[in-house]
């Protein structure tokens, strides 16, 4: 079972990462984005997005030579549109209560990208308590940025957590679309995507074990493929992961030829760049499940 599902891991990584790799051209990507977009979604918050995807990848380093050279390459790539870093560092300066420049920035620093005068801004407004009023699950991906950029900080990781929907572990039956991903996001900063899965408290890590197989069936069976990708990312940042193979093996079936993960049942358009961005979320985070679901399977050898 171990062999079949790491294959089934890998080769769902494998694929959305080459998609994603040649989807990088100007017919998908202006030739500059604005500092100020009038819809981050658009091209910013892509753009990052799969930044983060690559640098996971690298810093797994579970892949073969072809796959860390394209994640390479596309790390690089959207390094570049974010124009080295001064895009970020602009935001940045021009409204110290923004979250995201940070929250971007530092997984580009895996592919070995820093920009010394975001990272100097960003500690200053950190030792002032800019911090805006944001969502707790939020508020811990500021932490754990602030922690993958190696900058120190006094954050109660404990408290932070207990003030997420998650951290109360409430009825499960109580959780809706849009706290399932707060829940899978407060998994992924605490534990930092999959690299401190001790960090969970036992409770917690309990409660998830449970119920977590029960969402990701339920997300499952009404096709919703982007969130059941941010679900398996979720169980291989578990302490003791479940890697169900039934799951993963319907996961993987809806994959298309060319890596393209589709983000719910609905048809998939035939123009190239529609199905990018209706579909790129669902791809990246189809990588980012695939590539520690290897990486853990091969860690522990289950």
């Amino acid at each position: 079972m171990t062999t079949s599902l790491t294959s089934i891991a890998h080769n769902v990584a494998h694929r959305a990462l080459i998609y994603l790799h040649d989807h990088q051209d100007t017919d998908i990507f202006p030739e500059n984005i604005p500092v100020e977009p009038d819809d981050p979604d658009t091209v910013y918050k892509p753009v990052s997005e799969i930044g983060m995807a690559a640098a996971l990848v690298l810093r797994e380093g579970v892949g073969g030579t072809a796959q860390l050279r394209a994640a390479r390459e596309l790390i690089d790539s959207t390094w570049r549109k974010l124009r080295e870093g001064d895009l970020l560092y602009e935001r940045q300066v021009r409204n110290c209560l923004l979250t995201d420049p940070i929250e971007v920035y530092c997984h580009f620093t895996y592919g070995g990208h820093r920009h010394r005068a975001l990272e100097q801004l960003t500690a200053h407004n950190a030792a002032v308590r800019s911090m805006p009023e944001v969502y707790p699950n939020r508020r811990l991906a500021v932490a754990n940025a602030y922690r993958m950029c190696g900058m120190s900080t006094d954050d109660d990781w404990e408290s932070l957590l207990r003030a997420t929907w998650l951290g109360a572990t409430p009825p499960p039956w109580a959780i809706d679309w849009d706290t399932a991903y707060s829940v899978t996001h407060t998994v992924f900063h605490v534990t930092d995507w999959g690299a401190r899965p001790g960090d969970l408290p036992p409770d917690i890590a309990d409660y998830l074990a449970t119920w977590l197989p029960v969402w990701t069936d339920v997300w499952a069976e009404v096709g919703d493929w982007d969130l059941v990708a941010e679900l398996l990312i979720v169980d291989a940042s578990l302490p003791e992961p479940r890697f169900d193979l039934d799951v993963w093996t319907r996961f993987a079936a809806m994959q298309h030829d060319d890596g393209l993960m589709p983000r719910d049942g609905e048809p998939v358009d035939d123009d190239r760049v529609r199905r990018f961005w209706d579909h790129h979320h669902a791809t990246v985070v189809a990588m980012v499940a695939g590539t520690l679901a290897v990486s853990r399977l091969l860690d522990t050898g289950r």
